[in-house]
């Protein structure tokens, strides 16, 4: 190999990354591995020293933006939920030493065995960090909804499914995002982590579950992480089931103040469409991973994700148009098949 192809191969975000690691006192001879991977441009190594374990971040400051964690990290920290300590930080570089939460996320042990009692400390979590203050938030605004909804029809209809721009309903597609967007817009608002669901929630000795992935949070509708944990995209419970979390719930944030006094009815149909408008938005995300990233990965989740749509969205009059041009178009019979329920 010659010098030139030798350099181009070198990582040299690792290099650098280790060196600063290695520059924290007692962190001197510490060795980094691969950790985890996530949708962004983030990477995750587990540095090992004579301290323990760490998670260091990698996020490289022309794409990443380092910042919001850190400042999320303590907003939720002050709640008293588990997240990762800050043990070092070169926010210049884009570099963290992070708390080393583990390598159990709740999708590796969740069962119908195991999920009451990891749900219930989930949702207890979910109620602490809503209190989190939210000064200086982004909001979770029309804008954004409607931005989110708009990658459906441009990387999941046209780009996955190859779709022509002349087959597409766009007016009722609008239309039906004007109405989710409203139906958000009109829930009270609370802090929102945004991503919380089993791969971000990782099963911890004390304090479990370990929160991680937070740094894109924003002040938004109640039940937008309720419906993230319920309505998981990557494992799904009976609907039974789902719906008497739902109401636990609703009664907690009443009684904690995080939301005003709703009857079951009404709160029902704010998590039903605010999971809607979630799901609308992540078949967009999990194709344009795959075609603009090449993570084809998320590929796999998007017969569960479409499952969704269709049995949340068939049971509202605003929404059952779209679901019946889907079905109609046979989007279900193009993705695979529908998950079954554990």
């Amino acid at each position: 190999m010659s010098v030139i192809a030798k350099v181009m191969t070198q990582d040299v975000r690792l290099e650098q990354l280790t060196q600063w690691v290695r520059s924290i006192p007692g962190w001197e001879h510490a060795m980094l591995e691969p950790a985890s991977a996530d949708a962004s441009f983030r990477r995750y190594f587990r540095a090992r020293g004579v301290e323990g374990t760490a998670v260091c971040m990698d996020a490289p400051p022309d794409k990443e933006d380092v910042h919001p964690f850190v400042d999320i990290t303590h907003r939720l920290e002050a709640t008293g939920v588990h997240v990762p300590r800050i043990l070092a930080q070169n926010l210049l570089d884009g570099f963290l030493l992070l708390e080393d939460l583990g390598s159990t996320p709740y999708l590796n042990e969740l069962n119908p065995q195991s999920v009451k009692g990891l749900y219930a400390d989930a949702l207890h979590a979910l109620l602490q960090f809503q209190q989190a203050e939210c000064d200086r938030l982004p909001a979770y605004n029309e804008r954004m909804l409607r931005t989110e909804m708009q990658l459906m029809p441009e990387w999941f209809l046209v780009k996955h499914l190859g779709f022509s721009d002349a087959d597409i309903p766009h007016e009722l597609i609008q239309h039906t995002f004007e109405f989710l967007i409203d139906a958000a817009v009109g829930q009270p608002v609370a802090f929102v982590h945004r991503d919380y669901h089993s791969r971000n929630l990782m099963i911890t000795g004390e304090n479990s579950p370990g929160i991680i992935d937070y740094q894109d949070a924003v002040i938004g509708p109640a039940t937008y992480d309720l419906v993230s944990l319920l309505r998981d995209c990557y494992v799904v419970w009976p609907q039974s089931q789902v719906e008497w979390w739902v109401d636990c719930f609703r009664k907690e944030a009443i009684m904690q103040g995080t939301i005003p006094p709703v009857d079951a009815a009404n709160f029902q149909r704010w998590f039903d469409l605010m999971g809607l408008q979630r799901h609308i938005k992540v078949l967009g995300i999990f194709a344009r991973l795959y075609h603009r990233d090449g993570k084809a990965g998320y590929l796999n989740d998007l017969p569960l994700v479409l499952s969704y749509v269709l049995e949340v969205g068939s049971r509202y009059h605003e929404t059952s148009e779209l679901v019946e041009w889907m079905r109609k178009v046979g989007i279900p019979q193009r993705i695979g098949t529908v998950h079954i329920p554990v």
